[in-house]
C-alpha cells in the first residue's frame, strides 16, 4: 500500500531532477521545498509510514544534490546544504497543527465528532493497530506541549512549528 503513495513523489522529484543540473542549488532547495516536499507529505498521517518516506526523502535530496551513498557523505549535512528540516518532523508538525483545528473545534462538528468516535465491532487478534490517536500522543510528548494548550494559538503555534533552517538568502 504504501509503496503506491511513495511511487508518484519519485516521478514529481525525477522532474525536478531532471532540471536540476541547470538550475543553482538554492533554487533547486525552494523548488524542493514548494513543490516536491508538500506532494510526500499528501497523505501520510500515522507513524506507519514516517520512516518510509523519510528513506525517500534522503533519496531525493541525496539525488539532486548528485552525491551517492559511495561518497560516505552524512543526510544532516546534505539537510544542511538545502536548508531543509526532515520529512518526518515537518509530518509531525502537519498532524499537530491538525489536532489543535480540532481541539478547537465546535463540540458539533464532524471534526470533533469524528475524534471521540468508537467502532462498534471485533478487534482483531494480536497487537492492536496503532491510531491516529496513538501517534498524536507520541507527537504531543515529543513535542513536550499539553492537549489543552491548543486554545492559546500562539503557543500551540510555537512548541508545534518545525521551521526549516532557511538562509539569509533565502529571506525575502
Amino acid at each position: 500500500m504504501l509503496s503506491h503513495a511513495v511511487d508518484p513523489r519519485y516521478l514529481k522529484c525525477a522532474f525536478v531532477r531532471g532540471t536540476g543540473r541547470k538550475i543553482p542549488e538554492r533554487l533547486n532547495s525552494k523548488i524542493y521545498r514548494t513543490v516536491v516536499r508538500p506532494v510526500a507529505m499528501y497523505g501520510p498521517a500515522t507513524k506507519e509510514g514516517e520512516s518510509r518516506f523519510s528513506v525517500m526523502e534522503t533519496k531525493m535530496l541525496r539525488w539532486t544534490a548528485g552525491v551517492t551513498r559511495l561518497d560516505h557523505v552524512r543526510n544532516v549535512p546534505i539537510r544542511q546544504r538545502f536548508g531543509v528540516a526532515p520529512i518526518a518532523d515537518k509530518l509531525r508538525e502537519a498532524r499537530l497543527r491538525w489536532y489543535g483545528h480540532v481541539i478547537r473545534a465546535n463540540s458539533g462538528t464532524v471534526r470533533k465528532i469524528g475524534l471521540n468516535i468508537d467502532v462498534p465491532g471485533k478487534r482483531p487478534k494480536g497487537r492492536p493497530r496503532q491510531r491516529w490517536l496513538d501517534t498524536l500522543h507520541m507527537d504531543l510528548k515529543e513535542a513536550g506541549i499539553h492537549t489543552d494548550q491548543a486554545f492559546d494559538r500562539a503557543k500551540w503555534r510555537h512548541h508545534t512549528r518545525r521551521a526549516d533552517p532557511a538562509e539569509k538568502r533565502d529571506k525575502r
